[in-house]
C-alpha cells in the first residue's frame, strides 16, 4: 500500500494514467491498434502515427513549458513562428519568387540553421517585450501571432513554395534505410538537449526560482529578467524546429496552414501534463506526455471515424474530463480518507 501511495503521489503518475486510458479506448473500435508492421523497410501503425505526428507538439510544449514557468504567460506565437521559419528556409533554398525547384540554391544545412535561427529571433522579440518592457506576455506574442504568417507570404511571394529535393524531405519523413520516422529522433534530441541544460546547470532552479517569486529571486541575485528572456529564446529556437519539420514533412512552405492552431495544443499539452499555468515549478516530461496526449486523441478520433466537424467537440470533452482529473481540487478530494460530511454539532445557548 506504501508503495501504491508512494507511486500515486508522482507528477507523472496521473498524465500517464490518462494517456493510457486514451490510448486503450482503441481497442474498443480496433483490436490491432496497437499493432506494428513494417512496409517497405518503414515501420506503420497507429502507435507509430501518434509519435511520428506529435513530434512538432511535442517540441513546442518544451518550449511553452519554460515561457509559462518563468513568466506565468503563455507565447501564443509558437504557431505562427513555425510557418515564418518553415518559409524563410524554403525562400532560402529555392530563391526569391521560385514556386517549386528540385535543385537548391545554396546548402540545405545552411537554410534549416538560418530558418531555426530566425526562430530564435523571433523569441529575442517576444523576450525584449516581455522580461525588458513589461508587456504581459500574451499581449507582447500576439504581436508575432498575427504577424508573422504574413512576413512569411512575403518570403514566399504570396505562393506556396515547393522544394522537391529529396533529402530534404528525410527531416519530416524517413531516411533512407532507417524504419523509424526521423522526426522522433528530433524530438529526441531537443528532449535531450534541453533536460541536460536543465539539469546539469542551475538553469531550471532558477527558472522555478523567478516563477514563484520573481522579487525573491532578485533579492537573492538571480537575474529575473535574463533568465525569463533566455526561455522566450529557447521558445522561438523549438519553434523553429517545429517548423522545418513541419515544412519537410510536406516538402514545402505553406505559410497559412504551417503550425495552425499549434500554439493551442502546446499550451494543452503543459496544463495536461499537469504543470500549472501560473509559473513557477515545472515538469518538462509531462508536458511531453500533454504533448502525445492529444495527438493520441486526435488519432483515436480518426481511427473511429468522427468526421472532421464533431472532432472538435468530442476532443474537448474529453480535454475537459482529463484536466478536472488532474485538478487540485479533484486530487484532494479522491486523497481524503473519510469524504463523509462532518456532522453538525447543535449550537450551545447560553
Amino acid at each position: 500500500m506504501k508503495f501504491i501511495k508512494k507511486v500515486t503521489k508522482l507528477t507523472l503518475f496521473l498524465p500517464l494514467v490518462c494517456l493510457v486510458l486514451v490510448l486503450l479506448l482503441n481497442l474498443i473500435k480496433d483490436p490491432g491498434f496497437f499493432k506494428i508492421a513494417v512496409n517497405n523497410g518503414v515501420l506503420y501503425g497507429r502507435l507509430i502515427d501518434i509519435l511520428n505526428r506529435g513530434s512538432e507538439i511535442a517540441i513546442l510544449a518544451i518550449g511553452q513549458t519554460l515561457v509559462v514557468a518563468a513568466s506565468a504567460g503563455t507565447d501564443i506565437s509558437v504557431g505562427s513562428v513555425m510557418s515564418i521559419s518553415a518559409c524563410f528556409c524554403c525562400m532560402l533554398l529555392a530563391g526569391f519568387g521560385v514556386s517549386s525547384t528540385e535543385t537548391l540554391r545554396m546548402p540545405m544545412i545552411v537554410g534549416i540553421i538560418a530558418g531555426i535561427l530566425l526562430g530564435g529571433i523571433c523569441g529575442v522579440f517576444n523576450g525584449t517585450l516581455v522580461a525588458k518592457l513589461k508587456i504581459q506576455p500574451m499581449i507582447a506574442t500576439l504581436i508575432l501571432f498575427t504577424a508573422a504568417r504574413a512576413i512569411g507570404l512575403l518570403f514566399c511571394n504570396n505562393q506556396i513554395t515547393y522544394i522537391r529535393y529529396n533529402p530534404y524531405k528525410y527531416l519530416g519523413n524517413f531516411i533512407p534505410g532507417c524504419p523509424i520516422p526521423t522526426s522522433i529522433f528530433v524530438t529526441v534530441f531537443v528532449i535531450a538537449v534541453v533536460a541536460v541544460l536543465l539539469k546539469k546547470t542551475a538553469l531550471g532552479l532558477y527558472i522555478q526560482s523567478v516563477g514563484i517569486n520573481n522579487r525573491a529571486a532578485r533579492l537573492l541575485g538571480i537575474n529575473s529578467d535574463r533568465i525569463c528572456f533566455l526561455c522566450y529564446v529557447i521558445c522561438g529556437l523549438c519553434a523553429g524546429i517545429a517548423g522545418i519539420v513541419s515544412s519537410s514533412r510536406i516538402y514545402s512552405a505553406d505559410s497559412n496552414n504551417i503550425g495552425l492552431y499549434y500554439e493551442l495544443d502546446a499550451i494543452l499539452a503543459v496544463a495536461l501534463g499537469g504543470n500549472s499555468l501560473g509559473g513557477g515549478k515545472f515538469n518538462l516530461y509531462g508536458s511531453i506526455v500533454g504533448a502525445y496526449t492529444i495527438q493520441a486523441i486526435n488519432t483515436t478520433l480518426l481511427a473511429m471515424g468522427v468526421s472532421t466537424d464533431q472532432a472538435p467537440v468530442v476532443k474537448a470533452i474529453i480535454v475537459v474530463a482529463i484536466v478536472t482529473v488532474q485538478s487540485p481540487v479533484f486530487r484532494s478530494w479522491i486523497s481524503r480518507p473519510n469524504r463523509q460530511k462532518p456532522v453538525e454539532k447543535e449550537a450551545v445557548r447560553v
